[in-house]
């Protein structure tokens, strides 16, 4: 496994470093030499019936919570927020001719941040009708749209469901007061009721709230309230993080300062059984669970295809400071800081800081390893898409993963068992290549 991970045992304490695996080949393995190959990729017409997809940045919170690792500015001025979106707006000028899009328009569309809901009504449509006159996502099958619930007024709600959004995700984390401060969220257990209390009268069609397991000063007894607070409001979907501590995180600098080798939150196996006993109370209250980390209600038909089109190796054309793209098979992210990306983008230069072509092995790794976050694969779909029998090629480490007991099924159909789900991203390092193994992973 990665060096950042290879302390994070099943039942060992929290240490320094990025546990949850959202790509393949490790992002430190990508690099501004490499920049030429995402050039050449958006000369490329796409590959066939391979869908699109849009995500837009946006940096802006009004606090930076203790464990955000993402870019985020704090204290914007609304002069500042508009010359980003300015920035943003011009680098899509760069892509929107570019042979890769093929004449596709967006499946799906992701704001993300940072907080989206910071902008006001009319920087939001200042910004969604500049995108969409240079890429209409008219016939986009999902939009989904972050949000901070402080930053939610009913005006703002009923404006965001006018834009067409069809996926809000409210960022709860927890409903108690002393939690959310300590950890640094800007909002508070009211703001959250009356959020979602409007954001279900304005009828968006999918609201999700998400949850960490293992935030600072979180008990048990918090955390059973926090289920029966979630099973209350009866969410269409929830989605539960085990906290980790990455090295650009406030509590991390406090660490460093304290000399403390283990992260003052819960250890890896209680924060394992909180969202095992946060997905058997969601299970009895009438969800199924959906991957490691979602329970969705079984009585509606709940999608996420930004998740699951992206593990399926969809394009991504990602706008904004430090966002990851993919295009034609090659990965990109941008600058890291605004003031490079704007710099760039506004001399007319793609705002790129590095990238990664990977080779077709670490592409069905990549695919094989983030589809097993879901719980079950059909090893079929690889062996037909990437004609590769992958029974053979891993038969090592799943053996090795059936040996410990987290396969329940180990056929045509690789299925974890839930103590397997639970610890998933931990279990993925074993079909990482050698060059991958005990390196950094961001």
């Amino acid at each position: 496994m990665t060096q950042s991970a290879q302390d994070q045992s099943s039942t060992g304490d929290t240490k320094a470093g990025n546990y949850f695996v959202s790509n393949y080949p490790p992002y430190s393995f990508w690099k501004p030499d490499y920049k030429p190959e995402i050039f050449e990729a958006m000369e490329r017409a796409p590959k066939p019936n391979n869908p699109l997809g849009l995500y837009v940045h946006i940096p802006f919170c009004r606090k930076r919570c203790h464990f955000c690792y993402f870019r985020v500015i704090t204290g914007a001025k609304a002069s500042e927020i508009r010359g980003y979106m300015a920035s943003a707006i011009a680098e899509m000028d760069l892509y929107a001719n570019k042979p890769f899009i093929g004449g596709r328009t967006p499946d799906f569309v992701y704001f993300g941040g940072g907080t989206p809901s910071f902008l006001s009504t009319s920087q939001l449509s200042e910004l969604t009708d500049a995108l969409k006159e240079r890429l209409s996502w008219d016939n986009a099958k999902e939009i989904a749209f972050e949000c901070e619930p402080g930053t939610l007024t009913e005006k703002k709600i009923k404006h965001i469901r006018d834009l067409g959004v069809t996926r809000l995700s409210l960022g709860v984390e927890n409903f108690d007061d002393h939690i959310l401060g300590i950890n640094g969220r800007a909002h508070r257990g009211g703001e959250i009721e009356r959020a979602y209390k409007t954001a279900q009268d304005a009828g968006f069609p999918q609201i999700n709230i998400d949850l960490i397991a293992g935030m600072l000063d979180e008990t048990d007894d918090n955390w059973k309230r926090v289920i029966e607070k979630t099973i209350e409001m009866n969410p269409d979907s929830v989605t539960v993080y085990q906290m980790e501590v990455p090295f650009n995180t406030t509590i991390y600098k406090r660490m460093q300062e304290s000399g403390q080798l283990t992260a003052p939150i819960a250890d890896w196996e209680t924060k394992r059984r909180w969202v095992d006993e946060a997905f058997k109370s969601l299970e009895s209250a009438g969800y199924r669970i959906g991957s490691a980390y979602t329970a969705v209600r079984a009585d509606k038909e709940i999608d996420f295809l930004y998740r699951d089109l992206l593990w399926e190796g969809a394009d991504l054309l990602s706008l904004g400071v430090a966002s990851f793209g993919h295009i034609n098979g090659t990965h990109y992210q941008n600058q890291h800081d605004i003031d490079p990306y704007m710099e760039q983008v506004n001399a007319g230069e793609f705002p790129i800081y590095r990238a990664l072509t990977p080779t077709d092995e670490e592409a069905l790794i990549r695919e094989f390893i983030l589809q097993l976050k879901l719980g079950h694969l059909d090893t079929a779909y690889f062996d037909k898409k990437f004609n590769t029998n992958v029974r053979e090629k891993f038969a090592a480490p799943i053996a090795q993963i059936a040996a410990w007991g987290y396969f329940a099924r180990n056929d045509e159909q690789l299925e974890l068992t839930r103590e397997g789900l639970l610890e998933v991203d931990r279990l993925l390092h074993e079909f990482f290549l050698p060059i991958h193994v005990n390196k950094r992973y961001a």
